[in-house]
């Protein structure tokens, strides 16, 4: 059972209208580190959450994340509400109101389509989907994806802060960017909570690879550190010498039976190369006539 509460979560104060801001807010209403996606994310993580505890805090997240899916909408309402009445009251001569809608960002598409209101899209009106909800079912993993979605979306309300001037914005901006850091706290909580969390899932690695570190990408630019070096470490730094890591020889193999071998053979000779043969080519005929 839901209830609204028609009381902001935190108070919107807009200076004035500017919808290529409006545009860019979109971001966090419909883009994939926003708030619906995180709503809709941790909603249904929620919904199969097993552990009473996890559950409960799922869920308390997932309702608080509507609120500021609320925040947001409103302050984009505000921005595009000077720009809104003008295009429905054709309030501006045809030249100024074409350069107000298209002062930047996809505001004529907000303006146009949408009429000022906040759209289900990201800053550049791409529509908000659920391929954006990444979860997977196994608490250790999700939570995982939770920390780094909440990282996300506090370094892009970091960059949204450093492009307005508009001070009550900047402070809603920064009331919305801290919830990220208290949901990321959290989450951070709730994993290292579950004694066995790492790896994630319930198999283990196979042990003579779980710590081997393959230097695949040699030359100028290497480095050492704890994510490469050190005790815990088996390390490969000849790729080629060391040849496949299983010990076999590294060729696709697969059992056929006799009648499927008779088809793969009589393809292969249909279709095998001449390497003798250098025939004229149609590159060859357009190279002769340049």
């Amino acid at each position: 059972m839901f209830t609204h509460n028609k009381a902001l979560q935190y108070t919107v104060r807009v200076a004035e209208p500017n919808p290529v801001l409006a545009s860019l807010l979109l971001e966090q209403f419909g883009g994939p580190d926003g708030e619906l996606a995180a709503a809709m994310r941790y909603f249904t993580q929620g919904l199969a959450e097993d552990d009473a505890g996890r559950k409960d805090m799922l869920l308390d997240i997932a309702t608080e994340e509507l609120s500021h899916l609320e925040i947001i909408g409103s302050i984009v309402a505000m921005l595009n509400k000077g720009a809104k009445g003008q295009l429905a009251e054709a309030a501006l001569e045809e030249a100024e109101l074409y350069r107000s809608l298209t002062a930047g960002g996809n505001s004529h598409t907000q303006g146009i389509l949408y009429g000022g209101g906040p759209a289900l899209t990201n800053s550049s009106g791409v529509p908000w989907t659920a391929a954006y909800v990444d979860s997977r079912g196994d608490p250790t993993c999700d939570l995982r994806s939770n920390i780094a979605a909440e990282s996300r979306a506090k370094i892009v309300y970091e960059r949204l802060i450093a492009v307005t001037d508009d001070p009550g914005i900047k402070d809603a901006l920064g009331f919305l960017m801290t919830r990220e850091i208290a949901h990321q706290k959290s989450f951070e909580k709730a994993l290292y909570s579950i004694e066995d969390n790492f790896p994630p899932g319930k198999l283990q690695g196979v042990p003579q690879f779980d710590s081997l570190y393959v230097n695949s990408s040699t030359g100028m630019g290497d480095a050492d550190g704890p994510w490469n070096s050190g005790e815990e470490w088996e390390r490969i730094d000849d790729v080629v010498a060391a040849g496949p890591l299983d010990g076999g020889d590294g060729n696709a193999k697969v059992q056929l039976s006799d009648a499927e071998m008779t088809a793969v053979k009589a393809m292969a000779s249909r279709t095998s190369s001449d390497p003798s043969k250098d025939p004229l080519t149609g590159a060859d005929l357009g190279s002769l006539q340049s």
